[in-house]
């Protein structure tokens, strides 16, 4: 079996920092959000697929947004970022194949794992968004995860805390298990539902018990 990671808000709790660094890029430009806000449009999509939305509702967003993010989301992640709780625990004990598909590109990749002391436990295993046409929640990024790891979509469990990212694995033949353990899943009331309602087979918020799910 290959297990097929999300990277933000399932091997390190980077997203309520991501969504306040977002939030504020974006409300400069004159696009009022919050991170709260953010979080809950954004989660799980392809940062493209963000300024597209934006633009399309009339903000002028200039080209090198996205490459000055990812400056303000390194500074952040440097000074803020964690693993998850109970993540380096969980790897050190798994003897699956295992790789890490994000919306992020891989550059974003490597410096969350890197910081967090988790990438050598999955380079070169990397897949981006970047790598395929469409992102989350259609399927092409874990099919093109499975096609370069030799897997069949059947046997792949994915491991996803955004119902887009839920429903990418459910549309792309694979079974997911959602995470609900992240710091900006705890503030959300009905968190696990909503995966569960997009495809999860089952819902967890401790790292340190997918070895016994899988």
């Amino acid at each position: 079996m290959l297990l097929i990671f999300d990277c933000d808000g399932v091997l390190v709790d980077s997203e309520m920092i991501a969504s306040r660094v977002l939030a504020a890029q974006l409300s400069a430009l004159g696009y009022a959000i919050t991170a709260k806000q953010c979080r809950e449009r954004f989660t799980g999509k392809w940062m493209t697929d963000i300024v597209n939305l934006v633009r399309g509702e009339g903000v002028e967003v200039p080209d090198d947004f996205i490459e000055a993010l990812k400056v303000k989301d390194r500074e952040a992640f440097e000074r803020e970022l964690k693993p998850m709780a109970g993540v380096l625990e969980m790897v050190r004990e798994l003897s699956h194949d295992r790789c890490v598909a994000s919306s992020g590109p891989i550059v974003k990749m490597e410096t969350t794992l890197g910081i967090s002391g988790l990438l050598p436990f999955f380079t070169p295993h990397l897949f981006s968004a970047s790598m395929v046409k469409r992102g989350k929640p259609e399927p092409d990024l874990f099919l093109h995860a499975a096609n370069a790891m030799g897997r069949a979509p059947r046997d792949c469990l994915v491991i996803e805390d955004s119902t887009a990212g839920v429903t990418a694995a459910r549309r792309a033949g694979m079974r997911v298990l959602g995470f609900a353990g992240a710091s900006h899943a705890r503030e959300v009331p009905g968190y696990p539902k909503t995966l569960m309602e997009a495809g999860a087979e089952t819902v967890f918020d401790d790292m340190t018990r997918l070895p016994d799910l899988i």
